[in-house]
């Protein structure tokens, strides 16, 4: 067993480093179809996604859109939601819902042997295109979705991110969350309506990989998408505004302050996406060899752990730094913070920092897609994104091309003083 695990690792990591091949076409029925043919496990998984993440509740119904998606499977066509569980459950597959601010959907996994790959498939299908949207279900997902609001609405971490969220996307659907109000107010005709609106074939994306050819997955397309509802037109986010320079504090009893402090940054597929990501491993992305956690943490023990992050969306998403420290000395860590920050954006990256970024996370690639489940999420995200087909073959030259002028100049444009916003929660 153990030598048939080693080979079949071999395999497919002989599989990684020859380079992953994309293809792509469009389904009869509108929708767009990104598949690799990969024959290593008879294992198939399936991504179906849809521009109908939380960014797309309607106002007064937020949390309208991961209802939806949570709830898919909860009954559809005649079956109910404990004989999908045991049918799937039977075959060996595994379905989930998938929500965020731009997408939501569904995944499949399956064995790809045709008994329980096309039972699986049909199953998927279902659960899609005819949902029914139990009252009991409704109300069960419902009130846990209140209760863990609340819940959340005691904890500090939670506020600042919250907060946070609200206060650099003042007016945006970003910037919105769900509350007890918006979530308690959503019924079982606006999951329905929900569906219909934003489930449609035209907007949906489909991801294939595994075990199956080129023309099965083609039918596998056609078969999930042709019954999807029509739609509406789709609905257009409004842009992003970048927000003035401001420091909201929210008071807590907490002993230890939670701070964030960015802006609105950058979008998928922007030029400038490649020198910010090597930039800010130096920064604060890559753990303990980052500038601040060095200089927050090692050198003054102001806070366990301090990061920075860039989060490209549809639209501008977020940059930020955070960090949770002791609340006498938040002002102390978040001026650090903030110099470590201004210095790297006036100097950038040492050729040392440099370096070790780009073969970080050049070496790392090789690992973030050594398996089908990995690789479906990058799949996924090209395909929705609309990012080119040899995104991840170009990853590695896109990182080795990176200077330390390109680092430098991005952040000028990207990470400017006067639109960022701090959040400091439970601070003096």
């Amino acid at each position: 067993m153990r030598l048939l695990i080693a080979a079949l690792a071999m395999a497919l990591s002989a599989a990684v480093q020859a380079g992953v091949k994309i293809e792509h076409w469009l389904a009869s029925s509108g929708a767009r179809v990104y598949f690799v043919e990969t024959h290593v496990l008879p294992i198939l998984d399936v991504e179906i996604d849809f521009p109908a993440g939380s960014a797309y509740d309607p106002a007064g119904k937020a949390g309208l859109a991961s209802l939806t998606a949570g709830l898919l499977d909860a009954g559809a066509g005649d079956l109910d939601e404990e004989t999908i569980s045991e049918r799937l459950a039977g075959i060996g597959a595994r379905m989930g819902g998938v929500t965020e601010g731009d997408r939501a959907g569904l995944t499949l996994r399956t064995l790809a042997y045709p008994r329980e790959r096309d039972e699986a498939l049909g199953l998927l299908k279902l659960v899609m295109t005819r949902p029914t949207f139990p009252d009991g279900a409704l109300a069960r997902e419902r009130a846990r979705g209140i209760a863990a609001i609340r819940e959340a609405d005691t904890r500090p971490d939670a506020i600042a991110a919250k907060r946070f969220a609200a206060a650099i996307y003042p007016g945006h659907p970003y910037g919105v969350s769900p509350a007890v109000d918006s979530v308690g107010s959503i019924k079982r005709d606006d999951l329905a309506a929900f569906h219909r609106n934003h489930y449609s074939a035209a907007r949906a994306v489909v991801s294939i990989i595994g075990d199956v050819t080129r023309a099965e997955a083609e039918a596998i397309a056609e078969s999930l998408t042709r019954d999807l509802p029509a739609g509406s037109p789709e609905t257009m986010l409004p842009p992003v505004s970048l927000p003035a320079a401001a420091t909201v504090k929210v008071a807590h009893p907490a002993s230890q302050s939670h701070v964030h402090f960015g802006l609105p940054a950058v979008r998928r597929g922007d030029p400038d996406y490649f020198p910010l990501l090597v930039g800010n491993y130096s920064l604060g992305g890559g753990g303990f060899v980052s500038r601040l956690m060095k200089e927050v943490r090692e050198k003054r023990g102001y806070a366990y752990s301090v990061y920075s992050y860039f989060a490209p969306r549809k639209l501008e998403g977020p940059f930020e730094i955070g960090l949770q420290t002791k609340r006498e000395q938040a002002a102390d860590a978040l001026k650090v913070a903030n110099e470590v920050l201004a210095g790297f954006m006036k100097d950038g990256p040492t050729d040392a920092e440099l370096a070790a970024a780009k073969k970080n996370l050049i070496d790392g690639m090789a690992l973030r897609i050594d398996s089908n489940a990995k690789l479906l999420g990058y799949l996924s995200t090209i395909g929705f994104f609309g990012l080119p087909l040899t995104y991840l073959d170009d990853f590695p030259a896109k990182v080795a091309a990176v200077t330390a002028k390109d680092v430098r100049e991005a952040f000028a444009r990207r990470v400017r003083a006067e639109n960022l916003v701090t959040v400091i929660v439970a601070g003096d």
